[in-house]
């Protein structure tokens, strides 16, 4: 049944410029991959008209270069600071006309039938508001592209392995099934998110109190709320090399490639927000208990003390983000 909201709607007609598709690519420290991926976007767009912004977020290696002289026709902003991936996003919202905004990762590669296929299936399905892709790693294994909602709970057992004795538990990935059909989900990556503009006209785009990581969670959220649909689109497939620009600034974490100390901050303000104080408190506890769990669990089989001293000093991280963030209710940056 189409929400009442949404059924007013109908499919996405032309834009106000005539312009199909806006990608929109944050660029920081990624040079040496922006002509691989704008050059598959740009093949991808085949007959769909398509507009490039490209937003520099104070890369340090030679990107500014490599922009102005490969990359002129694109529309380009330079920013002296590193804004975070979510405001930077914000800005080129302004220049956008598409009537479809694809945010795209600068190491995510799209295949050539990527954007045709996409576009395809949301004019065909209006009530689709943000179509996520099949998510692959430079070696062909399949990454999470299709995710649920976390909570403290279910991140808990995830982390801990106990979710054998909780199995009607939903986890924020499925991994089980085939990923060969269409399904409807909560939240896709953002390395490949493919929005309607009418979505961002109702909820706007990402929230900038989220410097990096949450953002599409957070925003897919709004979109639900709003009455849209989001989903996992399986018939084409989008190279993610995945923490290119991450790695460059900070030691990332080994399961999900990603800079912890922003992680923990985005999920404090992203409990907060959608979830009040109780369900921050109750994360923290959680997530201290699967970090002395796994500290005891490594040291009863054997495993070099470093890695017991990294899950203890995750939770002290946990308990310091709590008090800089005012309980999650601002950022620190």
């Amino acid at each position: 049944m189409i929400p009442p909201r949404a059924a007013t709607r109908g499919a996405a007609g032309p834009s106000a410029g005539g312009v199909d598709i806006t990608a929109i690519l944050v660029n920081y420290n990624t040079a040496a991959l922006l002509p691989d991926a704008i050059g598959a976007l740009r093949v991808s767009a085949g007959g769909l008209s398509l507009q490039i912004v490209i937003v520099d977020n104070a890369s340090r290696d030679n990107s500014a270069e490599v922009l102005r002289r490969q990359f002129s026709d694109c529309e380009l902003i330079f920013n002296t600071v590193n804004v975070g991936f979510g405001r930077a996003n914000n800005q080129a919202l302004d220049r956008a006309r598409g009537r479809y905004v694809l945010l795209l990762n600068t190491d995510a590669f799209v295949a050539a039938d990527s954007l045709d296929k996409t576009v395809r299936y949301m004019d065909e399905n209006p009530n689709c508001g943000i179509l996520g892709a099949r998510l692959v790693g430079r070696d062909g294994v399949l990454q999470p592209s299709a995710r649920y909602f976390m909570t403290p709970w279910n991140v808990f057992l995830g982390r801990t392995g106990l979710r054998r004795f909780f199995p009607s538990a939903r986890l924020v990935d499925d991994m089980e099934w085939d990923h060969a059909s269409v399904r409807r989900c909560d939240w896709v990556p953002g390395c490949f998110y493919l929005v309607r503009r009418q979505v961002i006209d109702d909820v706007g785009l990402f929230d900038p109190r989220y410097f990096l990581y949450f953002e599409e969670v957070d925003h897919c959220r709004a979109a639900a709320n709003a009455g849209w649909e989001v989903a996992f689109f399986p018939d084409t497939t989008v190279v993610h090399i995945g923490g290119e620009s991450a790695r460059r600034d900070a030691t990332l974490s080994t399961s999900g490639r990603q800079i912890e100390v922003l992680q923990i901050e985005s999920e404090l303000l992203y409990f907060r927000k959608n979830h009040g104080l109780a369900t921050v408190l109750g994360n923290v506890l959680l997530v201290t208990a699967a970090d002395v769990i796994d500290a005891l669990k490594g040291a009863l089989r054997g495993r070099p003390a470093p890695a017991a001293v990294a899950h203890l000093r995750h939770a002290s991280w946990q308990w310091s983000l709590l008090i800089r963030t005012s309980f999650g209710s601002r950022p620190t940056r």
